[in-house]
């Protein structure tokens, strides 16, 4: 399903003929891209994407074969690329200070620290190989040329994704065949690599004109893209597809807590916005109490995934006590376009979008 082993292309044609319409669902960590939406968005011709990064070795091998069992088309998986940290226990101490406000009011004597800050990125690495999904995609940082190498000797298509031309730049080097432009009004957390993350402000139609303008491989458009029109519009700038995170985030196979989904659907004018402050990494999403109450502080936390570890049991609480107001709310700034509905019939609702003049 992917072009022959070993070969990179770099061909707009070789990417979209993994898939029949342009659309690729956003992978969404934290358990939103189930393997029947993955599957869904792929039977019905888009390319359905697996959010790896959280999942270990055998979790994700196991959902990998689930999908298998509901589609035989191409789909996607998506890692971050990350090493374990080594924080010093002072800075970990000092979060957890911070986080004292939010903690103690669940009553909780104390926050409970993790027993690792991340899964083993090499481990979920070679986990791929064994499973060899169709597609591959990447965020966080960048692969090493042999790594990219390796992946198409397994017959993978491996696509980056960056948040500014420089980083597009980085995966053209390193052998990716196409990359991911993500604009600032994409929800979830930015993929910045090269500089601070602050300063990846690029929005997503000047975002992909740049990076169009500047590789030799596909780009895929990221950012505010809800309807069919939006889809029209950034492949008349030059993108091989787009990839929709929000929009999914809210249909009947997504795994989003209903709390969560349903502050979605009823976002209305509420606004989005970045925060470190959940993860240690700038990621938007709806602003909530938990959000404001660390604002003032939010830049003293520890990079992800320190930070992400150190918040995981405030928002697994949150979630068993339906608190929207203390989970994590990741969505982009189009979201109150959002439309609730079957996976499948999103993607045949946008292609029908699309074909409207």
């Amino acid at each position: 399903m992917a072009y022959p082993q070993g070969q990179s292309t770099g061909d707009v044609m070789d990417l979209r003929c993994l898939f029949p319409h342009p659309i690729i669902q956003g992978p969404m960590a934290g358990g939103a891209s189930t393997p029947a939406l993955v599957a869904a968005v792929s039977n019905a011709g888009g390319l359905g994407a697996l959010a790896g990064s959280l999942l270990a070795p055998d979790k994700l091998a196991h959902q990998v074969a689930e999908i298998r069992a509901l589609t035989n088309r191409p789909f996607c998986v998506n890692l971050f690329v990350q090493q374990p940290p080594q924080p010093s226990k002072e800075a970990v101490a000092h979060a957890v200070e911070l986080l004292r406000p939010v903690w103690s009011s669940l009553g909780w004597p104390d926050l409970a620290l993790p027993f690792r800050w991340c899964e083993d990125f090499n481990a979920q690495f070679e986990t791929l190989l064994a499973v060899k999904p169709p597609v591959v995609s990447f965020t966080f940082d960048l692969l090493s040329a042999q790594h990219v190498a390796r992946l198409h000797a397994a017959g993978i298509f491996v696509i980056g994704t960056a948040t500014r031309v420089d980083e597009a730049l980085a995966w053209q080097e390193v052998g990716a065949d196409a990359v991911i432009a993500s604009g600032v009004e994409a929800g979830g957390h930015r993929g910045t690599f090269i500089g601070d993350q602050r300063d990846a402000t690029l929005g997503a139609v000047d975002l992909l004109q740049a990076v169009v303008a500047a590789v030799r491989m596909p780009v895929i458009s990221a950012g505010n893209i809800m309807t069919g029109a939006d889809i029209r519009d950034r492949l008349a700038l030059g993108a091989a597809a787009v990839q929709m995170g929000t929009a999914f985030l809210v249909t009947e196979e997504s795994g989003a807590h209903p709390a969560y989904k349903h502050r979605l659907l009823h976002a209305g004018n509420a606004p989005t916005r970045l925060t470190r402050a959940f993860s240690g990494r700038y990621a938007r999403g709806l602003e909530n109490r938990f959000m404001q109450q660390m604002a003032a502080v939010e830049d003293q936390f520890p990079p992800y995934p320190v930070q992400n570890a150190l918040t995981g049991p405030i928002r697994f609480e949150a979630a068993k006590r339906g608190d929207s107001e203390l989970m994590s709310l990741w969505c982009g700034t189009g979201v109150a376009r959002a439309r609730r509905m079957p996976a499948a019939k999103l993607v045949e609702t946008l292609v029908a979008e699309m074909a409207q003049s």
